[in-house]
Parts: C-alpha cells; sequence; structure tokens
C-alpha cells in the first residue's frame, strides 16, 4: 500500500403513523414550530450520512438486489452436477361384470447421476464466475456510492463558506460606504467614492442572493440522495494539516488499480466466462455418461377378466452413454462463434485496464493540484490581506481611492473561498484516486471523519 496517503479505515427512523391529523386550525402554528426547530438540526457526520445513504439510495439498492439474483441464479446451476430423482405411481381400480372389484397398484423410482458431463461441469463454473462479477459490480456500486455522498457533502460545505465569504464582503463593504458617506459629507473625499461603495455593496447583494440558493440547491441534492429531510453536514476543522495527505509514487497506484480495480476484475471474470463458453461449445462432440438406477414395484389382485393376484419388485442399474455424431455443422460454428466472443472479451479487458490506468493518473494528478492551490491560496491570503490592510492605511491618509479598498476586499474575500475549495479537493481528490485505483472502502470516511467538528 502507498504510505504517502494516509491509510483510510473507514436510519431514518419511521414514526408510527397511530396520531391523528391535526386540525386545520393548529396546522399552521405546527408548520411554524417546525420551520422554528429546522435551523437547530443537528449536524450530520459524513458516515452518518453514508449510513443513510446505504440504506436508501436507489442505485446502490439496486445493484445489491442484482447480486442477490446473480446467486441465487448460479444456485440453479447445482442441479447439472447433482443426482436427479423422481417418482411415479398409478392406481387403478375396477368392477366386473360379476361386481367382483380390483385394483392395480405400481411405483416407480428413478435415479439418475451424470459421470461425464463436461459442458455441464463448464456451466456449473460459469456460474461461479458470475458470482464473483457481481461481487466487484456491488463493489463498484458501493465506491460509486461513496464518492458520490462525499462530492454532495463537501458541495454543502463549499456553498456554506462561500455564503459566509460573502455575508463577510457585504459587512466589509457596508462599512466602507459607511465611511465613504462620511468622507463626503465632511468634504475629504468625491461623491465617486460613495457611489462606488454602493454600485458594489449592491453587487455583493447580488452574489448573496446567488450564494443562498446554491447553497439550498447543493443541500436539496444531498437530502435526496440519503433520504432525510433536513441535512447539516459537520464542517470541517478550520485548519486541518494536509501533510499526511500527500501523495505517494504515481506507480505504485497504478500497480495497485490493475490488481485490485473491481472493474479490471469483473471483465477478467468475464474472458474466464468466454473461455468456458468455448468448452462448453467443443463439449458437444464429447459423450456424456450417466449412472442410472430404477427401482420398481407392482401389486395386481386381478382384472376384468382375471382374478388372479400377482406382485412384482425389480430395480435396474446401468450407464447411459450418449454419443453425438453430426448435427448439421452447428457445433463447429459455435465454436468459431465462442473464439470470436472470446477475442472481445480480451480486448474490453485491455479497454478497462487502460481506463483504470488513465483515472488514477487523472486522479493522481488531482490530487497534486490540490495540493498546490492550497499552498497557493495560503500565500495568496496572507498578502491579499496585507494588500487590504495598506489600501485602508492609504485610503485614511489620502493615497488610495475607494475603489482600491473595495478591489482589495473582493480579491481577498474571493481568494478565502477558493482556499476553502482547494482544501476540500484535496480530501475528496484522496477519495477519488482511491476510487480509481480500486480500494475505496466505507472505512476510508472515517479519516475524514476526524477531521469534522
Amino acid at each position: 500500500m502507498p504510505s504517502g496517503l494516509p491509510t483510510f479505515h473507514l436510519t431514518t427512523e419511521k414514526l408510527p403513523m397511530t396520531t391523528p391529523f391535526p386540525p386545520l386550525r393548529l396546522r399552521p402554528l405546527l408548520l411554524m414550530m417546525a420551520l422554528g426547530l429546522s435551523g437547530a438540526a443537528q449536524a450530520q457526520s459524513l458516515v452518518d450520512l453514508y449510513a443513510a445513504a446505504r440504506d436508501f439510495d436507489a442505485t446502490f439498492q439496486a445493484a445489491k438486489a442484482q447480486y442477490d439474483a446473480t446467486v441465487y441464479r448460479a444456485d440453479q446451476t447445482l442441479a447439472l452436477i447433482l443426482p436427479k430423482v423422481g417418482v411415479n405411481a398409478t392406481l387403478t381400480a375396477g368392477q366386473s361384470v360379476e361386481d367382483r372389484g380390483f385394483n392395480n397398484n405400481s411405483m416407480t423410482l428413478d435415479a439418475s447421476q451424470g459421470l461425464y458431463r463436461p459442458a455441464d461441469e463448464a456451466s456449473f463454473a460459469q456460474s461461479r464466475k458470475s458470482i464473483q462479477q457481481a461481487a466487484s459490480a456491488l463493489q463498484s456500486a458501493e465506491q460509486d456510492l461513496i464518492l458520490r455522498l462525499s462530492q454532495a457533502y463537501f458541495d454543502v460545505l463549499t456553498a456554506s463558506d462561500s455564503l459566509e465569504f460573502v455575508k463577510a464582503q457585504k459587512v466589509a463593504v457596508q462599512e466602507q460606504l459607511a465611511a465613504a458617506k462620511r468622507n463626503f459629507e465632511v468634504g475629504t473625499s468625491t461623491i465617486t467614492d460613495a457611489r462606488e461603495a454602493q454600485a458594489r455593496f449592491d453587487l455583493v447583494l447580488a452574489q448573496e442572493i446567488a450564494a443562498g440558493n446554491e447553497l439550498r440547491v447543493k443541500t436539496l441534492a444531498m437530502a435526496q440522495l440519503v433520504g432525510k429531510p433536513e441535512v447539516k453536514p459537520m464542517p470541517v476543522v478550520p485548519d486541518f494539516g494536509l501533510a499526511e495527505f500527500s501523495p505517494a509514487e504515481m506507480g505504485e497506484w497504478l500497480t495497485i488499480g490493475q490488481t485490485e480495480h473491481p472493474a479490471i476484475r469483473q471483465y477478467k471474470l468475464a474472458l474466464d466466462v468466454a473461455q468456458l463458453e468455448t468448452q462448453k461449445a467443443r463439449a458437444a462432440n464429447l459423450p456424456t455418461v450417466d449412472l442410472v438406477g430404477r427401482y420398481q414395484t407392482s401389486t395386481n389382485n386381478g382384472s376384468v377378466i382375471s382374478s388372479a393376484f400377482s406382485s412384482t419388485n425389480a430395480y435396474t442399474l446401468g450407464f447411459n452413454v450418449n454419443l453425438p455424431l453430426f448435427a448439421g455443422y452447428s457445433i463447429q460454428n459455435r465454436v468459431k462463434e465462442t473464439l470470436s466472443l472470446e477475442g472481445k472479451a480480451r480486448a474490453d479487458l485491455e479497454a478497462a485496464q487502460r481506463n483504470v490506468a488513465q483515472n488514477t493518473r487523472a486522479a493522481f494528478l488531482g490530487v497534486d493540484s490540490a495540493l498546490g492551490q492550497v499552498r497557493a491560496y495560503e500565500a495568496a491570503a496572507i498578502s491579499s490581506q496585507s494588500a487590504l490592510d495598506a489600501n485602508k492605511l492609504g485610503y485614511q491618509v489620502g493615497v488610495r481611492i475607494n475603489i482600491d479598498v473595495l478591489n482589495s476586499q473582493s480579491q481577498l474575500y474571493d481568494t478565502k473561498a477558493k482556499l476553502s475549495k482547494a482544501r476540500y479537493d484535496v480530501l475528496l481528490g484522496n477519495l477519488k484516486l482511491r476510487q480509481a485505483s480500486g480500494i475505496l472502502k466505507a472505512a476510508d470516511l472515517q479519516a475524514i471523519n476526524a477531521l469534522l467538528r
């Protein structure tokens, strides 16, 4: 396992519907109470929301049901290798013209066991491979759910931070607007400063509306994913360290991806299934041998024309051999077909290996880029704060104009918002890298959960 990244070791309660609906006159009051309490909803961690999404997400539930169905379908092939036993019984009764009753009873027990059936053996082996394929598909669905949930979680946090930064910028611009108006009233600045500050304040108001709407949209998207009416993700601690998340060598991740990725395992198993299909096609030219047995018992106490009684018990044991001789070239053409499908399976496997390698490289570079952006934005935030302080001082002494201060404020809060997103991108990028290499697990969320407050 690469050592650069941390080794992640990673309900909706239903209320009983026993209480009748409240009277109409009380519903507005109850609605206001619910809205008042919604702001105080307890924040949920990433692990808690994943547990809810796992039970609610339709895509994952469909993959889980498909896995169960595949297991049951594969177990049906046990009938090809296990013994087959059947019983047949008859009972007849009648009466002769002399009013003499009679009846005949018989029972036959048949059993067979395949001794040499290469096609059935190949079919059974295919069924075991199909279970492994379904398990890999379910693992891919779980990884996809983990990443979709994490993306939605950080989308909400990013939107929330953006809204907070816009609000902070609005307060700063409002203070600058008040200062510009005061300076204009005492004659130390022009009306241009006040109008520029008013224009920037109006722009920030529009940005606040847009940021608030973005937060609501992202929150609704996460609520739909986890199946909870109210979602409030826990925020990440402000200054979490990123050194432990430094990427390891790309080659290590590429090696892991080629051996651990569930998609590659699926295509390898698909190639095995295709080879077994060719084996089945060739087996159509081979004989089959079955061990067969029969036990018969019957009693006869007469008939229409006889009153004689008879009873028989007999059993037979032997072999049933079937040897195909000619089937109109269907077997030969079937073999050619399966060989072509083998070639397709090999090509699909090669394509999957290339895609996994490409996605792993892209995810690795994404984490590396996000780390670089965090360092750059951290330096930019310090520089932007220094520039704002200098412009404020220059405005007070008359060497700077109001637009310089406003521009510095916009640059500072924009840099803070981008820094916040870049830090989230590092956390999310690590999950994407683990998914790209096929080793993402639910336990990996614990490492991020430890950074929540």
